[in-house]
């Protein structure tokens, strides 16, 4: 029996380094600044749900199965720039919502700190990226659609935090006038 026959078996699909069957990554294969990502957004929601202290949550999450696998200068970075600097990316933030800030989900709320503060902070991680990353985590930890939020208020904020780069991509991706 040919492939071309109906009801002819296909072989087995191969398999992708790194990826499950829907595409997602495999969690052996995430990159130690992603991994941080997601020890900041835990520890980020410890701030916001329970307000503890800085201290006190890092020296509880640097504890946790697997974070020797982190940046952990990234993972400092994060959760520590974004508590020091919460109003501010509040105040970034707040103009994009279409609700009360105290509406947003600490997880959504915790992952758009983190995509504001890469942002203006992390220079050597694409826009793009900062994105992906930010919505992986929504996806990941948050509820069924947050990271359609995060999303939307990311992408918003983006050609206001990366202006340069932002305007650098879409020229590169806009399509030739006809004529030209």
């Amino acid at each position: 029996m040919s492939d071309s026959t109906p009801g002819a078996k296909r072989p087995p699909r191969q398999s992708r380094t790194g990826v499950t069957s829907t595409g997602a990554r495999k969690a052996g294969s995430k990159s130690t600044r992603s991994r941080a990502r997601e020890f900041a957004l835990q520890a980020l929601y410890q701030h916001l749900v329970a307000r503890n202290e800085a201290t006190a949550i890092d020296t509880f999450t640097r504890d946790l199965a697997g974070f020797h696998k982190a940046d952990s200068a990234h993972y400092d970075a994060l959760l520590h720039g974004c508590i020091n600097t919460a109003e501010a990316l509040d105040a970034l933030i707040a103009p994009k919502l279409d609700r009360k800030m105290a509406e947003i989900s600490p997880i959504e709320h915790a992952a758009m700190w983190i995509g504001v503060y890469e942002f203006q902070h992390c220079l050597d991680v694409p826009w793009r990226v900062v994105i992906n990353e930010c919505i992986e985590l929504a996806k990941e930890f948050g509820g069924t659609d947050g990271h359609k939020y995060v999303n939307g208020v990311l992408n918003g904020l983006a050609p206001q935090l990366r202006a340069a780069e932002v305007a650098a991509d879409k020229s590169q991706a806009a399509p030739a006038a006809p004529g030209n």
